[in-house]
């Protein structure tokens, strides 16, 4: 008889610790206030107790104490940082995520052919970073110039400074340098060095946005310049008309500025332009470095994304005839005398 007693006793000694057991685990793991995303701060000199009640009373959880009680078996601590705290998140997730300080971040998106003017709009706009881009005590980015930058996808936490990101990208293309320089790898005739790389890579990088095409692309512009021809790069007029911005929005490129008054003008100046005009990732860098081997000398927009290629002046004007009746079809309304 007292052996069934003690039988039953344990039983429920089971029953109830299991009971005790699925009502924590629910209350910890389970259970959660957070109906929609939500951005926390936790400050310097925060302690565990201060963001437990910050927590509760934003109803972030739905118990201070049972935050306090996940995280000491998480570890004891919280660090600091902005955070994101998902969706239907419970008290031990929570914990979890400020224990090991998994800090919200943001996917910065650089593409590649950006100036460093159209970048610092870019980095404007990204609401999760935070002060300006014009800088006076960094001086490491205030003499941030085209070329400088590598376009690329950076994730920074949320609040990072713009020109933080800026000298991320900057510090990628200096590694990006280094590593060719380290090469010993001369360049080819008839660049001489690093400025000249990536200064026509430039050119190439607005010229197409075709990877397939930036080695014939890059192959056109040596030809020219071993022959002593001037480049007559669109890109470099446009940088020109734009004082280095790079972007026309819209407005087309007129015979009219073919003729403006600058170094970057390669339908005036003979060789290369004195500097970048663009950003360029590792395509066009490639391409030039690589180049393709053509005769060509000469290329046109083929009116589906790419361009023809040819290798005489007369081939080149029936291409270029081609491509302006290609224009006045999609743009029956526009005046393409001056174009």
């Amino acid at each position: 008889m007292r052996r069934r007693k003690k039988r039953i006793f344990t039983r429920y000694i089971f029953v109830i610790a299991g009971i005790m057991f699925a009502v924590i685990f629910y209350a910890l793991c389970i259970r959660s206030t957070v109906r929609e995303s939500v951005n926390f701060n936790i400050n310097s000199g925060d302690t565990v107790s201060s963001v437990a009640r910050r927590l509760g009373a934003e109803k972030v959880v739905f118990s201070d104490m049972a935050f306090k009680f996940a995280i000491r078996i998480r570890g004891g601590r919280v660090q600091k940082g902005e955070y994101e705290i998902p969706a239907g998140a419970s008290a031990w997730r929570i914990a979890g995520i400020f224990a090991r300080g998994k800090i919200a971040t943001v996917k910065i998106v650089i593409p590649e052919g950006l100036t460093i003017l159209q970048i610092k709009d870019l980095l404007r706009g990204y609401s999760a970073l935070s002060g300006d881009v014009d800088c006076r005590d960094w001086r490491a980015v205030c003499d941030v110039a085209d070329g400088d930058v590598f376009p690329d996808t950076y994730y920074v936490a949320r609040g990072t400074s713009r020109l933080a990101v800026l000298d991320l990208a900057r510090k990628k293309m200096d590694e990006v340098k280094n590593k060719w320089l380290r090469t010993r790898r001369n360049p080819p005739a008839p660049l001489t060095g690093w400025n000249d790389v990536i200064t026509l890579a430039s050119i190439v990088q607005r010229e197409t946005p075709r990877t397939s095409e930036m080695k014939i692309v890059a192959s056109v512009y040596l030809n020219r310049l071993r022959r002593g021809m001037r480049l007559q790069a669109d890109p470099t007029v446009i940088y020109a008309i734009t004082d280095g911005y790079g972007d026309m929005k819209g407005a087309p490129l007129l015979r009219g500025h073919l003729k403006v008054d600058s170094p970057y003008n390669t339908y005036r100046n003979n060789g290369l332009p004195p500097a970048p005009i663009a950003n360029v990732g590792s395509h066009a860098i490639r391409a030039v470095l690589e180049p393709a081997d053509t005769k060509y000398l000469y290329f046109v927009a083929d009116g589906r994304g790419g361009h023809k290629f040819s290798t005489d002046y007369e081939t080149h004007l029936k291409n270029h005839a081609d491509w302006r009746e290609i224009k006045k079809m999609n743009n029956p309304d526009l005046n393409f005398d001056n174009q």
